[in-house]
């Protein structure tokens, strides 16, 4: 297998998609000859034209609510949000229109070939304008369905099940591992389950549970906890809507201990709805309090990102006290 990073991964997927289909789309702002601002899209306007590979103005309404016009006539639409903090001006389209197309015509029809790409979270720096984790926002919207990869292998097969999906999904690509994670990727076709998380280490005594970027902290934490005699069961949650219940309360009901970690404010974040559904399956198993170790309930910030954004050592910190209960 080749050797990819997630952007290489990511525009591999694209471009099987571009070729499968003739009336895929690739749209956004600066998507075009310049690549995207990450270089996700670099090289496909050259080979699918400008027609099908195009700037947009500086509208993210606008983007959407084109996306949904051409999904609704049947062509996979591939719209980039240039980063998730940019969203919110198409908050309107995403959850009234995307999200419902389907259900207010009684199936009659949808735009479920809808896939919207978006880079999250941190790690770069950004500030308060370009390192939002917003996906708690949308996880609210019934019709929607909410991805995260954590390295080039699911970025590749998730986004590939993304585009094939009946359903609008939004894919958050962690951008802080957009060139830091590599890995071997099949060239070929392939795609990963939506909706199914992945026990990515087994363990007895805590279960640890994330997604995206903030995988790779708590795989840091579970082997300061190895080091000082603690197990852990490492998730990955991969897909926020619909999410994996069964397989985090199987892991629950083993281990008896469960903490979830991930960029968002604690407040509000999509940890409490695990939180809350974990406790009601797994309450007689539970042998301490379900702990969240998130951002802060404050703006992102600029000078102490180390200091907001999660790491192994709070994370660690929050086993051991669930260990010590």
């Amino acid at each position: 297998m080749a050797k990819m990073n997630m952007l290489h991964a990511i525009n591999s997927a694209l471009d099987i998609t571009m070729n499968e289909h003739p009336q895929a789309c690739i749209f956004g702002e600066d998507v075009g000859y310049f690549g995207g601002v990450f270089r996700a899209t670099s090289g496909l306007q050259e080979k699918y034209g400008k027609h099908r590979v195009f700037n947009t103005p500086l509208t993210e309404q606008g983007i959407l609510g084109f996306a949904n016009g051409l999904a609704a006539f049947g062509a996979p639409a591939l719209a980039e949000i240039q980063f998730a903090d940019y969203i919110f001006p198409a908050f309107d389209q995403i959850v009234n229109e995307s999200a419902k197309f389907r259900y207010r015509s009684g199936n009659e029809f949808n735009v479920g070939n809808l896939t919207i790409r978006t880079p999250y979270g941190g790690g770069i720096a950004g500030g308060l304008y370009h390192s939002q984790s917003p996906e708690a926002y949308f996880a609210h919207t019934p019709g929607l369905k909410l991805v995260v990869p954590r390295n080039p292998y699911q970025a590749k097969g998730l986004l590939r099940a993304c585009i094939k999906d009946d359903n609008p999904v939004i894919f958050f690509e962690p951008k802080r591992l957009y060139r830091a994670s590599v890995g071997e990727v099949p060239e070929e076709d392939y795609t990963i389950e939506i909706g199914k998380a992945e026990v990515v280490k087994e363990g007895s005594d805590v279960t640890l549970l994330a997604w995206g970027a903030q995988m790779e902290i708590i795989e840091q934490a579970a082997a300061k906890a190895e080091e000082a005699g603690i197990s852990c069961e490492v998730i990955d949650l991969r897909s926020i809507l619909p999410w994996d219940v069964e397989t985090v309360a199987k892991s629950v009901v083993k281990t008896g201990r469960l903490i979830i970690s991930h960029e968002a404010p604690i407040t509000n974040g999509f940890g409490a709805e695990i939180a809350a559904t974990i406790q009601q399956e797994c309450f007689l198993h539970l042998e301490s309090p379900i702990a969240r170790v998130c951002g802060l309930d404050t703006p992102y910030p600029l000078a102490l990102e180390k200091e907001y954004v999660p790491d192994a050592l709070k994370v660690f910190a929050a086993i051991k006290k669930s260990v010590e209960f």
